[in-house]
């Protein structure tokens, strides 16, 4: 369950993508479904509250997880919207590395490999902003997690709250 438990989070957080001038800053609410976060309705309060702590140690918030949802807000910077394709949210959230990203219109690609002692794997995440304040994508991930082989696929909807984000630190 522990394996599991790692993973998730990591897909979680990597699902999310953003691209260049089609966004606006400020906090914004992303939600990623997946099989396997449907899963996690079945998993003791014991364990959730290890899941925690473990993501707790890679620096991440376990987001609020409800009917296969991951629901979390996420504080994009006027910076972070001025970036074509920003891999540093990949690469410090969910310890991958971006190896091929791209970027057409209001389209973006993203492959991934992560490579670190509990979770290997590679990935492909794309998306669309149908407008500066909505997105959607997908993200398919094979994976190794602490030896244990994984599929993941994923789909992610962001939608624009609003200019401030007091209560959400930005991603880094």
């Amino acid at each position: 369950m522990r394996k599991f438990a790692a993973f998730i989070l990591f897909s979680v957080v990597g699902t999310s993508g953003w691209c260049g001038d089609t966004i606006r800053p400020g906090l914004w609410e992303v939600t990623t479904r997946s099989d396997l976060l449907g899963l996690v309705a079945h998993v003791p309060s014991e364990q959730m509250q290890q899941i925690t702590s473990l993501a707790r140690q890679y620096g991440l918030k376990v987001p609020r997880i409800q009917e296969g949802a991951a629901i979390s807000k996420v504080c994009i910077t006027p910076e972070m919207a001025e970036q074509d394709i920003p891999s540093h949210f990949y690469e410090n959230q969910s310890g991958c590395s971006v190896v091929n990203a791209s970027r057409s219109g209001n389209r973006y690609q993203v492959e991934l490999v992560c490579d670190n002692s509990r979770f290997k794997g590679n990935g492909h995440a794309e998306g669309i902003f149908s407008t500066p304040e909505r997105f959607t994508g997908k993200t398919e991930f094979n994976s190794t997690v602490q030896g244990t082989p994984l599929y993941v696929y994923a789909e992610t909807s962001g939608r624009w709250i609003g200019a401030q984000c007091e209560a959400v630190q930005p991603v880094r």
